[in-house]
C-alpha cells in the first residue's frame, strides 16, 4: 500500500493532468486523495510545496517506466537504448499519459508561478544531460557541446510532440515515427560534426 504522501502525489498528478496548475486547490487535492487538508499541509507546507513534490514524482515515476527492461531482454545497444528512452515518454498507457499531461500543465504554469521555474529548469536539464550521454553512446566521438544541443533538440520535439498526442492531433504510431526519424537526423548530424 503506498504511503500517503505518495496517494497525495498521485491525486496531485492526476488533478494536475486533468485541469492544470491553476485548478489544482488544496481541498480538492484532499478529497481526490481521501486525505484531511490538514494531512497535505503536514507533508507539503503549501500548495507550492504541493507542486515542486508532484514535479519530482512525475519525473521519478517517469524514469521508472523508461528505464527498467523486461527480464531475460538481452541488454539493447547504444542506439536502441537512445530510441527507447524517448518512444517510452509516448505510450498508450493511462500513467504515461497522464505524467505527459502533468508534465505539460507544470511547464506552462510556470510562466506564471515563477516558484516553479528552477525546480522546471533543473528537472529538464538532467532530462538533456541523459539524453545526451546516450547520444554519446552512439557517437562517442561526436563533441559535448554538440551532443548537448542534439539532445536540447529531441527533448523539446518530444514535449511538442507529446502535446499533439494528448491532444489527438497526432496518433501514437506518427508521433513515435517523427521521435525515430529525429533521432535518425541527430545521429546524422553528430556524425559530421
Amino acid at each position: 500500500m503506498a504511503s500517503r504522501s505518495t496517494q497525495i502525489l498521485e491525486a496531485a498528478a492526476r488533478v494536475i493532468a486533468r485541469r492544470g496548475v491553476r485548478g489544482l486547490r488544496v481541498e480538492e487535492l484532499a478529497a481526490e486523495a481521501g486525505v484531511s487538508t490538514a494531512l497535505i499541509y503536514y507533508h507539503f507546507k503549501d500548495r507550492t510545496g504541493v507542486l515542486r513534490r508532484t514535479l519530482e514524482f512525475i519525473n521519478d515515476r517517469a524514469e521508472r517506466y523508461t528505464t527498467v527492461l523486461d527480464p531475460g531482454t538481452p541488454p539493447p545497444t547504444p542506439r536502441e537504448e537512445l530510441e527507447r528512452a524517448l518512444l517510452l515518454e509516448i505510450q498508450d498507457e493511462a500513467e504515461v499519459r497522464e505524467n505527459s499531461a502533468a508534465w505539460g500543465e507544470l511547464r506552462a504554469s510556470a510562466v506564471f508561478e515563477e516558484a516553479l521555474r528552477e525546480d522546471l529548469a533543473r528537472a529538464t536539464l538532467v532530462w538533456v544531460q541523459e539524453i545526451a550521454a546516450l547520444l554519446g553512446g552512439v557517437e562517442p566521438m561526436a563533441p559535448a557541446p554538440a551532443l548537448a544541443a542534439s539532445a536540447e533538440r529531441l527533448t523539446a520535439l518530444l514535449e511538442g510532440l507529446s502535446t499533439r498526442w494528448l491532444s489527438g492531433a497526432i496518433r501514437t504510431d506518427h508521433a513515435r515515427e517523427l521521435v525515430r526519424g529525429a533521432v535518425a537526423a541527430e545521429l546524422a548530424g553528430l556524425r559530421q560534426s
